[in-house]
């Protein structure tokens, strides 16, 4: 049995109108394979791109169409949607009951009023990774309007998870028995800062819980006042630059833009946040979810440059020439609760409908007005890097490459490379290897590593 979306998605009806158009027309055939798409011509991908994303390729991103080329999910994962999807059930209030491993809900209906949610709970548990995951020296580059050398660079040591639920590949196999104890379903940890100097040891851990009633807890470690700060969720959707705890003190960020202040005297700006990794990290619970309709649009699945590099024709604000190509995306307006505080209250999402990874996403404000894009740079093959040596699987499988964050209001950008162009592990992507375990993500762990 193969067990893949079943029939067409019809259109329903979106929330904006100019998005609505755009979903309810049929794609037409404006690129084929070879275009090159610049400025100049950047009309002919209005349509195939995300309202954000588009504005992108209209300041100097540039765009190489190639042929789309399916993708299939690692075989351990296509087994395990087999065996587990049936008993998976969504409650009315949007939460999870009986999941184990796999993709919860493979089989979708347009007619579905949890549609949305079902998507969500896809992408949350989708196959880029199930047991575990390691990138190492990732590096961030963030830009003024004006581009050019990076107005700010720091290096990471590790960007990693690891699941207690929905394991496939490392034992143990399909739960982690942490997950009784502990209530956690993930772990996430994004330590320590290595570069610059001055930001030598700072780091971040969150936990995801199983009870959709506990909100993740957060903790930040600033090395230079030796503190260990918890954080609100809340102030997750601001830029990382400028959560209390990296900046020694203070309130969190505002809604249009961030930094970072080390207390030390250096400034480290960054418009990325830590719920917009992966293009949403956010609770999927706290938000609702309406289906705005399915369409053939741009996406990068098949990036030919690792590691990526800056574009040259818009001063290194995005990732260019890359391969896009045409992709089945289903397309997930997020709005936060009634009650929350978020500084991004509504997001626009676009899933690839193989992949389950978000191809772009489009951020409003708290007045409703656009104000940033993300784009995802992604690959399909059965290693990170060409010359990879380790980090070689017996499959193809995704990886994502870059992720660029695009303040539209004043130009500001933040690139994450995954790798790093100057990264010391060029291979950076060890996922479902067993590298990484739960003592890695403990609050006590990120503070040892910081001093």
């Amino acid at each position: 049995m193969r067990v893949m979306r079943q029939g067409r998605i019809v259109t329903k009806m979106c929330a904006m109108a100019a998005l609505a158009v755009a979903l309810s027309s049929p794609a037409r055939a404006q690129v084929k394979p070879g275009d090159v798409i610049k400025k100049d011509n950047a009309a002919k991908v209005q349509t195939l791109l995300s309202p954000g994303n588009y504005i992108l390729v209209q300041r100097g991103m540039e765009m190489n169409i190639v042929p789309a080329e399916k993708l299939e999910w690692p075989p351990p994962y296509t087994a395990a949607t087999e065996k587990y999807h049936a008993q998976v059930v969504l409650a009315p209030d949007g939460s999870l009951h009986n999941f184990v491993a796999g993709l919860p809900f493979p089989l979708l209906d347009p007619n579905d009023p949890q549609m949305a949610t079902k998507i969500m709970w896809n992408f949350s548990y989708r196959p880029l990774y199930s047991d575990d995951a390691d990138l190492r020296f990732p590096e961030v580059a963030s830009y003024n309007a004006s581009g050019g050398a990076p107005l700010s660079f720091f290096t990471v040591g590790h960007f990693s998870f690891y699941n207690n639920i929905g394991r496939i590949e490392v034992p143990p196999i399909p739960t982690d028995p942490d997950a009784a104890r502990s209530g956690v379903r993930y772990r996430f940890g994004f330590y320590p800062f290595l570069e610059p100097s001055l930001l030598r040891g700072f780091g971040m851990v969150r936990y995801r819980h199983t009870d959709p009633k506990i909100e993740d807890n957060t903790w930040v470690f600033n090395p230079q006042n030796r503190r260990l700060r918890r954080e609100s969720p809340e102030v997750l959707t601001d830029a990382i630059g400028m959560l209390p705890g990296f900046s020694a003190g203070g309130g969190g960020g505002g809604a249009m833009g961030g930094g970072m202040s080390s207390g030390g005297g250096a400034s480290l700006a960054s418009s990325i946040d830590p719920d917009s990794y992966f293009g949403f990290a956010a609770k999927v619970e706290d938000y609702t979810y309406k289906y705005l309709g399915d369409k053939n649009m741009l996406a990068v699945v098949n990036a030919k440059t690792s590691p990526e590099t800056g574009c040259p024709s818009d001063q290194n604000h995005t990732v260019c020439p890359e391969n896009w190509e045409m992709r089945h995306l289903y397309v997930v307006e997020a709005d936060a609760k009634p009650g929350s505080n978020f500084t991004i209250p509504k997001r626009i999402l676009y899933f690839d409908s193989e992949g389950w990874f978000i191809t772009a996403s489009d951020q409003y404000d708290r007045t409703g007005k656009l104000w940033k894009t993300l784009v995802a740079f992604n690959t399909y093959r059965d290693r990170p890097v060409p010359d990879a040596r380790i980090a070689v699987y017996p499959y193809k499988r995704m990886f994502q490459l870059a992720l660029v964050d695009y303040d539209l209001t004043n130009s500001n950008s933040s690139t994450v490379y995954m790798p790093g162009p100057t990264a010391p592990d060029r291979e950076c992507w060890y996922i479902d290897m067993g590298v990484v375990e739960n003592s890695f993500f403990t609050p006590q762990a990120l503070s040892n590593a910081g001093h």
